[in-house]
């Protein structure tokens, strides 16, 4: 099998612990990008935190690259920057989330197109983001959830490294919302909610439409439980050998390699030859 296209997750997939990527990674990517590969960062990060490694990458203003964003709600052109899909949460939604969230020890965040927003940020929450070059508005006073009646937002998610707390958040918002609205955990300090049917394997799909790539020419690779649908989305599922034990299950691969080198290890072994 001839693969076209590689979707891969950012945080603990392709990044270290401190936000940086490796030579080996780089590498690998280069040349798959070289011979006719796409390669498609898809994240739950918005787009202008992943730009520096798009320029890392060589990605930036590349042509017919791209990359997904806000955990697929988000598809962007990585050249100029041209959306190419959107799907957001309804202001209903948002306040939901938000009523569910508020009642645990958690910082809340809302993600428009153009800006994070904090609710009670954490320190703890703080020194992630800052590896990660991610900037953020403060919201001080619940009532300032208003705003979003009048922006568009992606997706809202809440910060506590207690597993114990974000397990009944899902809980209590599976609960809200009858099971309707999409929830996952990432980065083991996060519970992301986006709308129902918005996913990193829904937008890579959609990607692949446009770009006539069908699924059995995409390999998807990623380490938590946000990257379950793509990896269920295409040919290759791979988990690097940091995934949880739930990604590692519906992987046909698992690299040998963590983080550091585990993309490259995936390219090297399936896609360039």
């Amino acid at each position: 099998m001839t693969y076209r296209l590689m979707t891969s997750d950012l945080d603990e997939t392709l990044l270290r612990a401190d936000g940086s990527v490796s030579e080996e990674n780089v590498r690998a990517i280069k040349t798959f990008v070289a011979a006719g590969g796409y390669f498609v960062p898809n994240t739950g990060r918005s787009f202008d935190s992943v730009v520096p490694l798009l320029r890392k990458l060589g990605l930036a203003t590349m042509s017919n690259q791209y990359t997904i964003t806000n955990n697929g709600a988000v598809i962007t052109q990585n050249v100029d920057r041209q959306l190419l899909m959107t799907r957001g949460m309804p202001y209903e939604e948002v306040a939901g989330v938000f009523s569910v969230m508020q009642q645990f020890d958690v910082a809340i965040h809302i993600y428009t197109l153009d800006q994070l927003y904090i609710y009670r940020p954490r320190s703890d929450d703080q020194a992630y983001l800052k590896t990660r070059g991610v900037q953020f508005a403060q919201l001080m006073k619940p009532g300032q959830v208003d705003q979003f009646m009048q922006q568009a937002v992606l997706k809202v998610i809440a910060m506590n490294p207690d597993i114990a707390v974000r397990q009944a958040i899902q809980q209590a918002l599976r609960t809200r919302f009858d099971g309707k609205i999409n929830c996952t955990f990432s980065s083991g300090m996060y519970i992301e909610t986006n709308h129902f049917g918005v996913d990193k394997g829904s937008a890579v799909l959609a990607l692949g439409r446009k770009l006539g790539v069908e699924p059995q020419e995409m390999i998807a690779i990623g380490d938590n439980s946000n990257d379950l649908a793509m990896l269920k989305a295409v040919g290759l599922p791979v988990s690097v050998s940091n995934g949880i034990p739930a990604i590692q299950q519906i992987a046909d691969y698992v690299t040998q390699a963590n983080f550091e080198t585990g993309v490259a290890e995936t390219l090297n072994r399936f896609a360039v030859k």
